[in-house]
């Protein structure tokens, strides 16, 4: 791989032109060495390349965990709202990175950003059924037929039939988890609706096999290790 390209690949705020003006003045070291050429070709898998000291680890795609506050909207960019990309600190920002599906504005919880589009499809395909668990609270107790009403795959507002899906009763009758294997427009407040109630707090607490660390606080992140990332698919 090019050096130029190498680097603006890993660093966001550097664009090629950048990476120019760095080895001009020295500021770019491959396995210790200054170099003064941008198109340099390097193994991105093995040469030690560093920039103004910080030496760069070569990651084809990035997957980060984030726990979504409220008030964030799923999106890279919005004109009104703060986006779960401004939220990402800058040393794990890279160009080309998204929210790999939506959750409400209102809504807490497990997001995935990442830069890898071939993931993020088998998991958003219809045809894949990843389960989304959900943690709900309910202005009402959650009535016993609830469960058995959505497992059954319940109609909602507009006629639209939703996939079966699994209530776990919680601590307390006001509240539950959901598992979802879809993603209709605002379903787990739609589903409620059905049966006469009303979602209070909604929170993703996971996606596949993977679950929302209880570590991370509203708003912060973390990088996913690779061998937890094909657990996003596992039903």
């Amino acid at each position: 791989m090019r050096l130029d390209r190498f680097i603006s690949s890993q660093k966001a705020e550097l664009s090629r032109n950048d990476v120019r003006d760095l080895c001009r003045k020295g500021q770019v070291t491959v396995n210790g060495t200054a170099v003064r050429k941008p198109d340099t070709r390097i193994d991105e898998n093995s040469d030690t390349v560093s920039v103004c000291g910080e030496t760069l680890r070569y990651r084809r795609y990035v997957y980060i965990m984030l726990n979504k506050p409220q008030g964030v909207v799923c999106a890279t960019r919005d004109g009104l709202s703060e986006t779960v990309l401004e939220l990402i600190p800058s040393q794990l920002r890279r160009k080309g990175l998204f929210p790999a599906g939506r959750l409400d504005k209102d809504t807490e919880g497990f997001v995935l950003i990442t830069d890898d589009g071939a993931l993020a499809h088998r998991m958003l395909s219809p045809r894949s059924h990843v389960p989304k668990t959900y943690f709900v609270k309910c202005e009402k107790p959650v009535s016993p037929d609830t469960a058995e009403r959505f497992s059954q795959g319940i109609v909602i507002d507009g006629g639209e039939k939703c996939l079966p899906a699994e209530l776990i009763q919680g601590k307390n009758d006001h509240e539950c988890e959901l598992v979802l294997h879809e993603g209709k427009y605002h379903q787990v407040k739609r589903m409620f609706e059905a049966v006469g109630n009303k979602v209070v707090y909604l929170k993703r607490v996971r996606i596949g096999g993977v679950s929302l660390s209880p570590e991370l606080p509203l708003g912060g992140c973390l990088e996913m290790l690779h061998k937890d990332v094909e657990k996003l698919l596992s039903r």
